[in-house]
């Protein structure tokens, strides 16, 4: 992606209250027109000054707003690695200012020293607690973005009840930087009403036709978990490899993403599962043969799901059974989660078939949990190459 200044930074520049909303639909470039703001503010400050930069969690804050922030100033040929403080996460600029970057759930920082400007990225994951102590300890103002799934603290709490607060709505069409096959991705989905109205148009709504609800996100795995399964969904060029592990604990089942990235090979994905440290069954998407056996020759043990008439369907209402907790580094699978929808009809209609798209993790997941309530019957022949001092063998193991 480009960054450079398009209608969405202009309209993000204009704003002059201390609280500076900016809500808005999928691709309007909040996060990176923010952002682009505030470098620029830093760069030319007379004094110095501080901005903090929060979201919920430290995993969502380096995949997110920090990596965004980095990409922006390397692709200006603003980035020095000398003035990056990698510990504490802070930028300096040859002006004096900083930018730092920290989580919500380190309450020392929200509720400790001053900063100048502040900004909340993702604010509808955040808590009302969290903004009060934030806010009140910035003294320029504060800017907060967020896609409008649903009506949250802002509207009635901090809107409804201050003078001193601004709101602006952004669409995909203020984002002149976007590319067209993105474009033609949202427009297509224009028949939805209620997923363009939140997505495409920025309007507040809720996404229908959610399809997984009530999973709470823990910030570790307990010690006395077990993990009992992967799940394994492949991609390449054009959509994610996600690797999901799952562990059993407390009547439950803990979900912690251990990999999610586009262009891998069946030996990558084989080093990223053999160099985990414990072997546990794979299992992955039956209609990729080949790569299941190019992966089991790597000495994994791994199997393909069954399917059958229904069995995507099925699988969810097993999924949807189970109560599922999921770590708070799952960044791309707690994404998917939250946008993972039944597909509707011209109508609005809600039909018993998923999107084709924020599913790769979902997948993933459903396979593995799925094999756990119904396990496979088959056994798994595994070749073993040489590892360390073990032989090479072939392991028959009853799942």
């Amino acid at each position: 992606m480009e960054y450079y200044k398009t209608t969405a930074t202009k309209k993000i520049a204009g704003l002059t209250k201390k609280v500076r909303a900016v809500q808005g639909g999928t691709s309007a470039s909040k996060t990176v027109s923010i952002l682009i703001y505030l470098i620029a503010l830093s760069q030319s400050d007379k004094e110095r000054k501080l901005t903090s930069i929060v979201s919920e969690s430290t995993p969502h804050l380096k995949r997110g707003a920090m990596r965004d922030f980095k990409n922006i100033m390397k692709d200006h040929g603003y980035w020095k690695d000398s003035r990056w403080n990698a510990t504490d996460s802070i930028y300096k600029f040859e002006t004096g200012s900083e930018i730092e970057f920290f989580s919500a759930d380190q309450a020392d920082k929200l509720r400790g020293g001053r900063r100048d400007r502040g900004f909340m990225n993702e604010a509808n994951n955040l808590t009302l607690d969290s903004f009060d102590q934030f806010e009140v300890r910035t003294r320029d103002f504060v800017y907060l973005d967020w896609n409008p799934t649903i009506e949250f603290w802002y509207y009635d709490k901090v809107e409804a009840v201050r003078t001193d607060t601004e709101r602006i709505i952004l669409t995909y069409k203020d984002n002149e930087a976007l590319d067209k096959a993105t474009v033609n991705s949202i427009e297509q989905r224009k028949n939805r009403k209620g997923w363009f109205q939140v997505y495409g148009l920025g309007q507040l709504g809720e996404v229908e036709g959610k399809i997984y609800t009530d999973w709470r996100i823990i910030d570790s795995i307990p010690h006395e978990a077990k993990l009992v399964r992967r799940g394994l969904d492949f991609g390449y060029s054009n959509d994610p490899t996600s690797l999901v592990d799952i562990y059993y604990y407390n009547g439950g089942y803990i979900l912690d993403e251990l990999l999610y990235r586009k262009g891998l090979s069946n030996k990558q994905i084989a080093d990223v599962i053999l160099n985990t440290e414990e072997d546990v069954l794979v299992i992955a998407d039956s209609a990729e043969p080949k790569s299941i056996d190019d992966i089991k020759g790597y000495g994994v043990t791994i199997l393909g799901c069954e399917k059958g008439k229904d069995s995507v369907v099925n699988g969810i209402e097993k999924v949807q059974d189970q109560k599922i907790s999921i770590t708070q580094r799952s960044i791309d699978s707690i994404k998917e989660y939250r946008n993972y929808i039944w597909m509707t009809d011209k109508d609005g209609k809600i039909l018993n078939t998923p999107e084709d798209i924020w599913n790769h993790s979902m997948d993933a997941i459903r396979y593995g949990i799925v094999s756990l309530v119904n396990p496979p019957k088959k056994s798994v022949s595994v070749y073993k190459p040489n590892v360390g001092f073990r032989q090479r063998l072939v392991t028959n193991r009853r799942v």
